[in-house]
């Protein structure tokens, strides 16, 4: 058995197959090299990145490369979002919800009442 590449991206335990058309590794990459190129003060969403990624329809496999990274690997993880232009709040995220909001807040990223940014005016287009 070949010992991994110290300089590929380096995951928590895997659970099951990402996708059939990219298996392991290349399908965190493609996610991976797709989330470095968003810009500072601009945001993506989970369908855009997987889209751009080559995987349409696949934001859920987004999502969970992103829960499943190790966090020394240094992403702008926090510049992603979910459709409705909302960070994705959930209990299993320990605290990294308020992280992110504060990460992009830091970027100049503002929220409304409703805790929502504009879509329009900071989603990414590459």
């Amino acid at each position: 058995m070949r010992r991994p590449d110290k300089r590929k991206l380096r995951l928590l335990p895997k659970r099951k197959p990402l996708h059939p058309a990219y298996q392991g590794d290349e399908a965190v990459e493609a996610i991976c090299d797709m989330i470095r190129r968003i810009p500072r003060g601009w945001v993506a969403t989970y369908g855009q990145v997987a889209t751009m990624a080559g995987m349409p329809r696949r934001a859920r496999l987004v999502g969970r490369v992103l829960q499943r990274l190790d966090p020394a690997i240094k992403i702008p993880w926090h510049r992603v979002v979910n459709a409705k232009g909302e960070i994705s709040y959930s209990l299993s995220r320990n605290g990294g919800d308020a992280l992110q909001r504060r990460l992009l807040e830091k970027e100049g990223i503002k929220f409304d009442a409703n805790n929502r940014l504009d879509l329009d005016r900071c989603r990414w287009l590459d």
